[in-house]
């Protein structure tokens, strides 16, 4: 608990080293929640697993660690230096009014040591903390439950193979809270009740949720749902899930089985399963079959935000209803209920046109679009990015897959409402041509290059 007239510090967040394009995008979203700026320190390296910000509160710095799986954890920053000597000059300088509520006499504390890329033994880590002894700490060391935990961290930089004998740099602070890598392995696809051949890894659903800034009692739309990955991961922070999807059999979670030792699905397979299984099942809205391609909702604002993976047509097919012929006459009589329509290829450059233009129209103001978006990477340029008068741009984060493709997990923000006009605006972009290429990726990733790499593990949902 903070103590009072300790309102703005300095704070150090201890980053995961996986996912690394991802980390700045979800911590200033999560900010953004809070309506606070990401202001980190003159000497900031995205790349590093430590940053220090600037201008919080550890209120703030709790509700980030209350939602992040990039941050495995956050320290009140009291002294750094690029050497132990240099850290004990600024532990010096700290205001002892700040570090005094920790260090009373009636409190008990215990000191970790965390080293980044290098292992210490256990007599090492002793000296280390026997070196602090500079510190007035008066209470009482409890190393099975403290009140207060504090944190020697020293970086040797990210190079496994060229580790420094000295650290690049130290810190020394006071733990505030841990991240929710956690969720990570509770919510993992392995153990989950209902799963497809393209369920989307936990962690990156959770990712997808924060950039989206998902918070409870918020109505969250999936357009091509699946197996509702996506969904389960927007119901943990308490938000209204829905979706579509044109694959009956998944909506209704029958067909084949995409488990190993499963032939066929059981009776209780299904997303709503999904969301009874961790406890969230009250935030589930419905799924519907539906073909994104088609327009089937009222016009207007309707959803905070829209979370989605379109199929890339490696795992699952990009289909949409409709024939190529000229006459396509419908099921009647006995045969309607039951009728499959049907369907046709559904261009990758069409359902990102038809996604923005459904996003623009069903947003609310504000209201966030996160999708992925397959990339060849030899002919990547930023201007394949699909874009909308209606949204703009709030990141862009790369997923390699292998040496030749990847995905681009791309975050949109809502900022007017669509005119007449709008649905066509990409028309007359000169974006326009070059995102068509996205729809030979397909090819380019069965091409014989990528078969040479092998097989890669592509999670679109």
């Amino acid at each position: 608990m903070a103590a009072p007239g300790r309102s703005r510090l300095q704070y150090l967040l201890h980053l995961a080293q996986d996912n690394l394009d991802f980390r700045l995008p979800e911590i200033k979203s999560l900010l953004s929640l809070t309506g606070r700026p990401f202001r980190p320190t003159d000497k900031f390296e995205e790349k590093s697993p430590f940053w220090c910000l600037n201008d919080l509160s550890e209120e703030d710095v709790c509700g980030i660690m209350a939602r992040s799986v990039c941050a495995k954890s956050a320290f009140e920053l009291w002294g750094h230096g690029h050497t132990h000597s240099e850290l004990k000059e600024s532990l010096l300088k700290y205001p002892a009014e700040n570090m005094s509520p920790f260090l009373q006499k009636d409190s008990t504390y215990r000191i970790n040591v965390f080293t980044f890329n290098k292992t210490l033994e256990f007599p090492e880590r002793i000296k280390k903390i026997d070196a602090l002894e500079y510190l007035p700490f008066e209470g009482t060391v409890s190393l099975k439950n403290p009140q207060h935990i504090f944190c020697l961290l020293e970086d040797y930089g990210i190079d496994p193979n060229n580790i420094p004998d000295d650290p690049f740099y130290v810190y020394f602070g006071r733990w505030i809270a841990d991240g929710q890598r956690e969720l990570i392995r509770s919510h993992s696809v392995k153990s989950r009740h209902f799963i497809g051949n393209t369920s989307m890894d936990a962690g990156l659903s959770f990712i997808m949720t924060n950039h989206a800034m998902v918070k409870e009692n918020d109505l969250v739309f999936d357009p091509f749902v699946g197996t509702g990955s996506l969904l389960v991961a927007c119901s943990h922070f308490g938000a209204y899930v829905c979706g579509a999807d044109i694959d009956y059999n998944t909506i209704h979670g029958r067909g084949r089985s995409s488990r190993k030792d499963q032939k066929w699905r059981g009776p209780d397979e299904n997303i709503r399963a999904n969301l009874r299984q961790y406890g969230t099942e009250k935030t589930y809205v419905d799924v519907m079959v539906s073909d994104a391609s088609k327009p089937v909702w009222k016009k207007g604002s309707l959803f905070d935000a829209i979370i989605t993976d379109p199929p890339y047509g490696v795992r699952e097919s990009t289909r949409r209803t409709g024939s190529h012929k000229d006459h396509n006459k419908p099921a009647d009589g006995i045969y309607a209920e039951s009728h499959v329509p049907v369907s046709q290829s559904y261009h990758l450059s069409d359902i990102f046109t038809d996604l923005l233009n459904f996003s623009a129209e069903h947003l609310v103001m504000g209201g966030r679009l996160v999708y992925w978006l397959p990339i060849y990477r030899p002919e990547y340029t930023e201007e394949m990015i699909p874009l909308h008068p209606c949204l703009r741009l709030v990141s862009n984060c790369e997923q390699t897959l292998s040496s030749h493709t990847s995905r681009r997990l791309i975050t949109m923000e809502k900022i007017k409402e669509p005119e007449d006009s709008d649905s066509v605006a990409h028309l007359s972009d000169p974006h326009f041509k070059p995102y068509q290429a996205h729809n030979a990726f397909r090819e380019k990733y069965f091409s014989g290059v990528n078969k040479k790499f092998g097989k890669e593990d592509v999670n679109g949902e």
